[in-house]
């Protein structure tokens, strides 16, 4: 008996065991909802500028923190879906960049913390209250334009002897894409350049958009934006085919077959961002799930703005002769 009686507690205990294992589940690792509007290969480098400024602050992928991932790809009717999923899954602070991503974001949620590694005019965009007080749950970075497009076209000026029209190409879905195109559109006139400009909505709306512009124009300005940016790629080959030299306003575009880019160091702007996640992770800010500090809007610092990368390939195949006057005060130069 005593012999059965071993043999049945034993049994007992195998079954009760991994039950009681089972039911000790891990503790939820604090959440990062990533929301990027362009593609995964396009964000590759803010990633990973993102995810090693949130290691040496302590906070690892898989580890101590949990980054959820979502990409747009450029389509608008995305931007919704994405920031709706991340409330339903109730992550702890959503990241994003860009205009229509924030305010699909802020339009999901007044809870969930919302922190933008770029974007354009907030408060024109209604985005935040003011720069001072900008009230709500949402805070970032943000990029002002309108030097930062003059300083293009005049190296645009600079690049095309005797430039006379541009063309600039903007996603008029995004807000601050249509501010840019006013800013883009004051420069040129202070400049004395003919401005001829390509509205686009959709993928579909790109050739169409070139076929427009035939003979009309002697370069092409792109304005940044997560459509444009899924699609840099053809747009570049589009404006080679039309013998056009393009000026974008991130590295990206030029490693894709662009000319130049001028603007600010999106990477560095992401490592930023991290720090804002940092924070809010461990308590020190958004308390009250307000903001408690000003958005660092048009404090861009030296290592976020000034970078001119120049593609020398994409030159030679436009006949173009870079000067070198400009060659040397570039930040990078593409063989």
């Amino acid at each position: 008996m005593r012999r059965r009686g071993f043999i049945k507690a034993i049994a007992s205990s195998s079954v009760a065991w991994p039950l009681a294992v089972l039911g000790q589940q891990p503790a939820k690792l604090p959440t990062v909802g990533f929301f990027c509007q362009s593609t995964r290969s396009a964000a590759s480098e803010w990633v990973a500028a993102f995810v090693q400024r949130l290691r040496e602050l302590g906070w690892i992928e898989n580890r101590t923190v949990a980054i959820d991932y979502r990409w747009v790809e450029g389509r608008e009717e995305r931007f919704a879906e994405v920031a709706d999923e991340f409330v339903r899954l109730k992550v702890d602070v959503i990241v994003t960049s860009g205009t229509p991503a924030v305010l699909a974001s802020k339009q999901a949620t007044s809870v969930i913390p919302i922190i933008f590694a770029t974007a354009g005019d907030p408060v024109r965009n209604n985005l935040v209250a003011s720069l001072a007080q900008p009230g709500g749950n949402v805070t970032g970075l943000s990029l002002q334009m309108g030097d930062l497009a003059g300083k293009r076209l005049e190296l645009l000026r600079e690049v095309v002897p005797g430039l006379h029209r541009v063309a600039i190409m903007a996603n008029v879905g995004n807000p601050f894409s249509v501010l840019e195109l006013g800013e883009v559109q004051a420069a040129a006139g202070t400049l004395g350049l003919e401005l001829v400009t390509l509205e686009i909505r959709h993928a579909q709306d790109i050739v169409p958009a070139f076929e427009a512009l035939k003979g009309r124009s002697e370069a092409l300005y792109v304005c940044t934006d997560g459509l444009i940016n899924t699609n840099r790629i053809r747009i570049n080959i589009l404006a080679v085919g039309a013998r056009l030299p393009t000026m974008h306003g991130s590295r990206d575009y030029v490693e894709a077959g662009g000319l130049m880019s001028y603007g600010v160091n999106f990477p560095n702007m992401f490592r930023r961002a991290a720090e804002y996640v940092d924070k809010i992770l461990r308590g020190t800010r958004f308390g009250s799930r307000q903001v408690d500090n000003e958005i660092e809007l048009g404090r861009l610092f030296d290592g976020d703005v000034g970078r001119l990368r120049v593609n020398l390939k994409t030159a030679r195949t436009l006949g173009l002769t870079i000067p070198q006057s400009l060659l040397a005060t570039a930040d990078e130069v593409i063989e």
